[in-house]
């Protein structure tokens, strides 16, 4: 089974108000397994981006000025996820919007349902912890999810996190198998609860360091932050060692 975990990032909150998508983020799961095909892409939408939408994501009108627009790059996003089941945290807000760019290209393009299956993970996790917070923050916590490195929203990120989220909520990923068959995840999870047993219980701790691309994007937005404030971020002058 093909899944793809999507977010995306916009310039504001309602797409009938002519907010945009800015970034779009894929995560390619097939039978349980992140097979490390992404799709990720900024995208030129052509207005502003409200200060609200700027906070959450450091994305900069300025950053996007030489992006491809959203007509450029559909048929490379809809070749990517035609066919699979799309793995969306409040999908109606995701699914709204990139319906919205799809209908301003014209009725051939149809809608996102039309090409994909929806699975809205907010539903499936206000189905499992009723009363609860179901944030995507909050369901890290809860399935000990490493996000430290979330510092600000960004579309590939999160679609990279939520994929864990999920695999986590619906019985785990079955990422590495230890006789090299789909038969074997059952016995390599076997093995590794016993080694947690014999630690006592613990979980080993999980280190997750961030990837060349993702310093790189870390980088670009924080830049970005800067560049639209008219001075360095806090964080530019730490690496520069001005503050102490």
């Amino acid at each position: 089974m093909r899944q793809v975990v999507l977010d995306t990032e916009t310039t504001g909150l309602e797409p009938n108000d002519g907010h945009r998508v800015i970034e779009i983020g894929c995560v390619e799961v097939i039978n349980r397994r992140i097979t490390g095909n992404n799709l990720h892409l900024y995208l030129n939408p052509e207005r502003d981006i409200d200060e609200g939408a700027l906070a959450v994501h450091g994305i900069s009108t300025e950053f996007l000025a030489d992006k491809p627009t959203f007509d450029k790059v559909v048929d490379q996003f809809l070749a990517f996820v035609d066919g699979a089941e799309l793995v969306i945290h409040n999908a109606p807000f995701d699914v709204g919007f990139l319906n919205h760019e799809l209908k301003r290209l014209g009725a051939a393009y149809g809608t996102i349902e039309q090409r994909c299956g929806v699975l809205d993970t907010l539903v499936m996790a206000r189905q499992k912890h009723p009363g609860q917070k179901n944030n995507l923050d909050a369901l890290c916590r809860r399935y000990d999810v490493e996000n430290g490195h979330r510092e600000l929203h960004g579309a590939l990120l999160d679609a990279e996190i939520l994929a864990d989220v999920y695999l986590a909520m619906t019985g785990g990923q079955t990422r590495l198998s230890l006789g090299g068959s789909d038969a074997s995840d059952q016995g390599g999870a076997a093995v590794a609860e016993a080694i947690r047993r014999l630690q006592g219980g613990r979980e080993a701790l999980k280190v997750v360091r961030a990837s060349e691309s993702e310093v790189s994007r870390h980088n670009d937005k924080i830049s970005a932050i800067g560049s639209s404030n008219g001075e360095p971020t806090l964080w530019e002058k730490l690496e520069k060692g001005e503050l102490h």
